[in-house]
């Protein structure tokens, strides 16, 4: 009896031995469970900065003709199924949309992380507005919160992603209210867009707000709200308060273009599009923009059309402009670019000349040219809006006000595209050999992972578009 006590006491304490501390004992204090908000804010807009200024330049600008593709170009040709050396910005958004996720969670579980509420809610609403504008109907209000919620959720109607509680409206109201009822004095850290400056995060959001209204204008009135924002005028007004980061001349934070070799750099060439566009008016970010191509005589610019079958068509690199030296030798000059006050003006002057708000659309759009020259570190000529810059000198004021719009994102190619859908300007040439039919895309495709991991949803949202067809538009656009 006395050696059947002894052997269970010997086994109590190998159990208690065991158990004790157990969580302590086995957790790597080199591997935090834990990431802070900070470092995290930091991360979301560097990394959603850096990967949509490249997928901009090699995707976005692509599809909205700033540039062309030489090779590896069936995205250019639009088979946009088939991604290349860009356009599969499905799992940026989501990364940093769950990412963003963490952040305002914490900032509301934690009042030591309550200064991190209000910009999560503008950087959701951001996000959110370009992942939606890019496919349509997407996975949204059930999308970010793994762990708590559906790992499979459903794909939601964009009007209800710009318009619902929660959704992009929404989101940007509740984040100004957020930075507006913060009283501690705590200090946002991680923001390299402001520098921790609640200000300047309200004014961000107003911008983005009056962007998003003028976006569902056609299917909402939003004159009311557009006048409160213009009569306040507490939004982005001058490159000083632009929402951008700058990129530095050395890795790791140089703009990606730089980085890789230059046999993927020189594959991307100006369009004719942009090269017609940009002579007609005279315009001299050309050579901001672009290099004079290496066989010219006299320092001139070439563009390619868009879209040629590279497989079938020889072309020499030497007939044509490359990007220019702001795209790879010396992109310390280059931001990526989350809102600009140019963007604002030619909003707010789109918005004056269709009646929105009540002010003058034509000195708004010279503001917005002469915005977007400074930002672009290029001189405005002192007769440039004399010329076929002039307000009333082109098809419509609204093609001018637009067309500028493009010009000026470069980089942000993406939006030159979703612009000229929702508007049809600039006119945008047929491309050389055409993968769909002839047809400017309407909107993004989902990607494979997306039926992969979420088949059942997928499935819906694919009959609803077609067979995931490029050619069906979007609510807004409807």
């Amino acid at each position: 009896m006395k050696k059947i006590i002894y052997i269970f006491a010997i086994l109590a304490f190998i159990t208690t031995s065991c158990t004790k501390d157990f969580e302590e004992i086995n957790t790597n204090p080199n591997a935090p469970v834990a990431v802070q908000p900070s470092l995290l804010l930091r991360q979301v807009i560097y990394d959603f900065g850096e990967q949509m200024s490249y997928e901009g330049f090699v995707a976005g600008d692509l599809l909205a003709q700033h540039r062309t593709a030489l090779d590896f170009n069936l995205f250019d040709r639009h088979d946009l199924k088939s991604p290349q050396l860009g356009g599969n910005p499905w799992s940026i958004f989501y990364v940093n949309l769950r990412d963003n996720e963490i952040i305002l969670n914490k900032s509301r579980e934690t009042a030591a992380y309550a200064v991190y509420e209000g910009p999560a809610l503008i950087l959701k609403a951001y996000m959110a507005a370009g992942l939606t504008d890019l496919f349509g109907d997407v996975p949204y209000f059930d999308a970010f919160n793994g762990v708590d919620g559906s790992v499979t959720p459903q794909y939601d109607l964009q009007e209800d992603i710009y318009q619902n509680e929660n959704g992009i409206l929404d989101n940007l109201d509740k984040g100004i209210a957020a930075i507006n009822a913060y009283t501690s004095s705590i200090a946002l850290e991680g923001d390299i867009l402001f520098n921790g400056d609640f200000q300047s995060w309200i004014q961000f959001a107003n911008s983005l707000k009056i962007k998003y209204l003028i976006r569902i204008s056609d299917k909402v009135d939003v004159s009311a709200e557009l006048q409160t924002l213009f009569n306040n005028g507490n939004y982005i007004s001058t490159n000083t308060e632009n929402a951008v980061f700058d990129f530095t001349n050395s890795e790791p934070n140089s703009f990606r273009l730089a980085q890789l070799r230059v046999g993927d750099f020189n594959n991307f060439v100006m369009s004719e599009t942009m090269e017609e566009i940009l002579f007609d008016l005279s315009d001299n970010r050309m050579s901001t923009f672009f290099r004079t191509f290496a066989n010219s005589t006299a320092n001139e610019f070439n563009g390619l059309i868009n879209g040629i079958n590279s497989s079938t068509t020889s072309i020499a690199i030497a007939d044509y402009s490359l990007a220019g030296t702001i795209f790879r030798e010396d992109t310390s000059t280059l931001d990526a670019n989350f809102m600009t006050a140019w963007e604002t003006s030619f909003l707010l002057a789109e918005a004056a000349l269709k009646g929105y708000i009540s002010t003058d659309a034509e000195t708004l759009y010279n503001l917005g040219i002469a915005q977007a020259f400074e930002y672009w570190n290029t001189e405005l000529p002192t007769n440039y809006l004399n010329g076929n810059a002039n307000y009333n000198a082109g098809t419509s004021p609204l093609s001018q006000i637009i067309t500028q719009k493009w010009i000026a994102a470069v980089i942000n190619g993406y939006e030159g595209w979703v612009e000229y859908r929702r508007t049809g300007f600039p006119a945008l040439k047929d491309v050389a050999a055409s993968l769909n039919n002839g047809l400017i895309p309407a909107r993004m495709p989902y990607p494979a992972e997306a039926a992969t991991l979420n088949q059942e949803n997928y499935s819906v949202a694919e009959a609803a578009t077609n067979g995931n067809s490029l050619d069906v538009k979007v609510w807004w656009n409807e």
